[in-house]
């Protein structure tokens, strides 16, 4: 019995290890992560009010500590009395909601495309690098902006456009990797004693790819969180009252001068977002590096 209550300690052992070794910086970015997380998930419950409820008695109140500041608005309300407290919450769960759903739908969409083409060489190769090199001629900007005014911007909808996002870089990743890699003695070796592609590719190919492909992925969150405040920001984002956090950037841009509190909050967000994902997936790769750690 004792055993049994030892193993999940023991199974922890590692990572409590390497949380022990992190700088100041990434163990700063490990706690604005937990917390933004946190606070994500228990919004329902922490959010103080009813994100679209208005009030226009108390529009452009300013934050708690600021004189005309109203008790119950701690980070004060919008051009429409709402509390930017809940829509700034509300807001970060959606945002990174959008930001890793749609990082993921690229990761699997350009990462398969990119093992077949490395993998397979010749039409499929081609074929892949084609669609690649047709992806980055146009910027995507304009791909979403078509999308959108064609299919509308619903929510699955938008799921799907920022999937879509940075794909091509995946697939060039893993093509370029895995060309290398298949050259390598051990996969040779593998191959050799008759182990057949899809073992090839999953116990000796994708241990490599975890390093480079958790860099793009944390370039990718940080990239669409901006792409949603681009589309929010041009109108084609996720649509009012529904709030996130580049939408609310968008509309407060009008009220800067006078209600600058209104920005401040989401942007912050936006910014803490961008550093935990970063350093956190910089710190990712060296514990993930498979040829890191064999040193």
């Amino acid at each position: 019995m004792r055993a049994l209550r030892l193993a999940p300690i023991g199974r922890l052992a590692p990572l409590l290890l390497a949380v022990g070794r992190m700088d100041a910086i990434q163990r700063l970015a490990l706690v604005v992560a937990i917390v933004l997380v946190g606070l994500a998930l228990a919004t329902p419950l922490v959010a103080p009010v009813d994100p679209n409820a208005q009030s226009l008695l108390n529009r452009f109140r300013p934050p708690m500590g600021f004189e005309g500041a109203r008790a119950g608005f701690w980070l004060g309300t919008d051009e429409l009395g709402r509390d930017l407290l809940s829509r700034t919450l509300h807001g970060l769960r959606l945002t990174l909601a959008l930001a890793f759903a749609g990082a993921l739908i690229g990761l699997l969409i350009g990462g398969t495309l990119g093992l077949l083409a490395g993998l397979s060489g010749g039409r499929v190769e081609a074929a892949v690098m084609g669609a690649v090199d047709a992806q980055i001629a146009v910027p995507f900007t304009l791909v979403a902006l078509f999308v959108l005014t064609i299919f509308g911007n619903a929510l699955p909808v938008m799921v799907v456009v920022l999937g879509l996002y940075g794909w091509e870089q995946y697939s060039r990743i893993v093509r370029g990797e895995v060309i290398k890699l298949v050259r390598m003695p051990f996969v040779e070796a593998a191959r050799a004693a008759g182990a057949s592609p899809s073992r090839i590719a999953m116990r000796h190919l994708l241990p490599n790819l975890v390093s480079p492909l958790v860099v793009q992925f944390t370039l990718s969150v940080s990239n669409i969180v901006l792409l949603e405040s681009t589309l929010s920001f041009l109108g084609l984002g996720v649509q009012p009252p529904t709030a996130t956090l580049g939408a609310m950037v968008g509309v407060g841009r009008d009220f800067m001068p006078t209600a600058p509190w209104i920005v401040l909050a989401p942007a912050l967000a936006i910014l803490a977002v961008t550093f935990a994902v970063q350093i956190l997936g910089d710190w990712l790769r060296d514990r993930a590096d498979v040829r890191l750690r064999e040193r």
